[in-house]
């Protein structure tokens, strides 16, 4: 039973490790995305036991010797919400959130959220995301525009070039940002969004991924060690299975 049971241990934590990889990659792959925020993967145990020394004859006065873990199962995947490093664009249509926050977007599944402050105007005149999801003010309302020729200031304003107001960008906020889900477009959703008044929007900036390049390397080459190491202790196991297995069918 425990020549199966350390089989069980390396498959599960083979395909961990394969979940982990992938989020390393997915962060990897946006290291160059706008308002990109960082995945990291975690596991748990499925079950602990707890091991006890006792006597090859009296089997009274057992001494716990520490718990055992077994099994790997997925546990959480956290999104680190830090602050990216702000970069100057000089796009007219390019804004930057510093601190805590979100744009508010409404796309073709309701309301939804992002740092990805690089926008373009629709072919009405609407600020809008790249894949034409709206960008929203305040009241939660779509932004029009008709230009380009605009200016801004700190807290999302925007005006014409000679000084008339056009609308203003909404800030979103969250008392808690754990609740949020990321969705396949890179989009987070949520409940409870409250705008925030004392914004800080930086006009034609982005703001970088906060996914660190080095980090994200390291942590690959650490999983695929891990996963290669496994999968040749599983071979071993797998060869003991089909010996015992024969053996077992000679006697």
């Amino acid at each position: 039973m425990g020549l199966f049971k350390g089989f069980y241990n390396l498959t599960s934590a083979m395909l961990s490790q394969g979940k982990r990889l992938d989020v390393i990659s997915n962060n990897m792959a946006n290291v160059s995305t706008a308002g990109y925020k960082t995945d990291t993967y975690t596991d748990t145990t499925f079950r602990e036991h707890m091991l006890s020394r006792v006597g090859n004859k009296d089997k009274s006065g057992a001494a716990q010797i520490g718990p055992a873990s077994y099994i790997l199962a997925p546990s959480k995947l956290y999104t680190d919400y830090s602050q990216g490093a702000l970069e100057q664009t000089g796009m007219p249509l390019d804004f930057a959130i510093e601190g805590d926050g979100f744009f508010a977007v409404n796309s073709a599944n309701g309301t939804v959220y992002t740092r990805a402050g690089s926008f373009a105007l629709d072919d009405e005149g609407y600020l809008c995301q790249p894949d034409g999801s709206r960008v929203l003010d305040p009241s939660g309302e779509e932004i029009y525009l008709g230009t380009d020729k605009i200016r801004a200031d700190d807290i999302g304003a925007i005006y014409t070039e000679d000084g008339q107001l056009l609308g203003q960008i909404g800030l979103y906020v969250f008392a808690d940002t754990t609740q949020l889900q990321r969705t396949p477009e890179g989009y987070f959703t949520g409940n409870g969004a409250q705008n925030r008044q004392s914004a800080s929007i930086h006009w034609k900036m982005q703001e970088r991924s906060n996914a660190d390049l080095v980090e994200q390397m390291t942590g690959m080459m650490t999983a695929q060690r891990a996963f290669q190491s496994a999968a040749e202790v599983s071979k071993m196991y797998d060869d003991l299975m089909g010996k015992a297995a024969t053996s077992l069918a000679n006697v």
